[in-house]
């Protein structure tokens, strides 16, 4: 089998924008937080996130997140075409900083919580879910 050289350079161009994706979504989710954070710094620890390690539906994904002490908890899904899942806020008399849901997930990826806490300092955990099937991608 020869390829003529337009061949070539489509499949070339082809792998190069696939090459590319990854790092487009990774980057929204990143601004995503950045714009949630106002760009601070975010400790590991604080935040609890309970996600599956691998989810037979990318459709439903149970997770649930708790954060005691928080005034606001960001979901996001780093491979998804719009990472921001959810924004849980928490007033003051709030009897616990803790939300469940159902999320769709494109495909395997990371799944971030990010926690803002009464003292205006941010935390995060993070959990990798492995898609097998469906997702909100194809």
């Amino acid at each position: 089998m020869e390829l003529s050289r337009r061949e070539t350079l489509a499949l070339g161009l082809g792998a190069a924008v696939m090459a590319l994706v990854p790092f487009r979504a990774n980057a929204a989710a990143a601004d995503a937080i950045s714009a949630f954070t106002g760009g601070a710094e975010m400790a590991d620890g604080g935040v609890s996130l309970t996600a599956p390690e691998i989810a037979e539906n990318g459709n439903t994904v149970p997770i649930e997140v708790s954060a005691p002490g928080a005034v606001s908890i960001l979901i996001v899904a780093a491979g998804n075409p719009e990472p921001g899942v959810a924004t849980f806020n928490f007033g003051p008399l709030a009897a616990e900083q803790a939300a469940s849901t159902r999320i769709r997930l494109a495909g395997t990826q990371d799944v971030i919580a990010v926690a803002k806490m009464a003292d205006g300092n941010f935390a995060k955990a993070s959990a990798t879910v492995k898609v097998t099937i469906g997702g909100c991608g194809g």
